[in-house]
């Protein structure tokens, strides 16, 4: 199957709100069953968010980086998973928290997920915990600050 192509940039909350919500609402609500009041709360006005479109602009996957390092709802549609989105995603949030400075990126791994994020350098630290009725263990991985080029 032919690879089709996709864009992963990062957005502004109150611009794209309706496109990051909708591909969260898929996967974290309608599909893994999160209660709805627990998906929405007040950090996503003060967070780096990530949104990748189809080739036609369509929302399929989406994250989000806290200025402390906590990478978090990371989500991709279904029909789009295992095609390098959730990859790329997590790539530009690392990359966001390099660039702020974080010495550490940290995320709650659902548990079925921990093989992904360890294949991105991620390690799992602590034991696993309930978020929201599923599974998770925290994850860390150590950011080595970006490198100025000097001429």
């Amino acid at each position: 199957m032919p690879e089709q192509p996709f864009e992963v940039r990062p957005v502004n909350w109150n611009m794209s709100r309706d496109k990051l919500r909708a591909v969260r609402r898929a996967v974290f609500i309608d599909e893994q069953g999160v209660p709805e009041e627990l998906e929405w709360d007040d950090v996503d006005d003060r967070a780096y968010h990530v949104l990748a479109t189809d080739d036609e602009g369509n929302p399929i996957g989406t994250g989000r980086l806290q200025l402390d390092g906590q990478i978090g709802r990371m989500a991709v549609l279904r029909e789009w998973r295992r095609r390098g989105v959730g990859r790329r995603i997590l790539t530009v949030l690392v990359d966001l928290a390099r660039k702020e400075g974080c010495s550490v990126a940290r995320l709650h791994a659902q548990t079925h997920a921990l093989e992904f994020y360890a294949r991105q350098g991620f390690v799992a630290v602590g034991p696993e915990f309930d978020e929201a009725g599923i599974r998770h263990r925290a994850m860390e991985l150590r950011l080595q600050p970006e490198q100025l080029e000097l001429d």
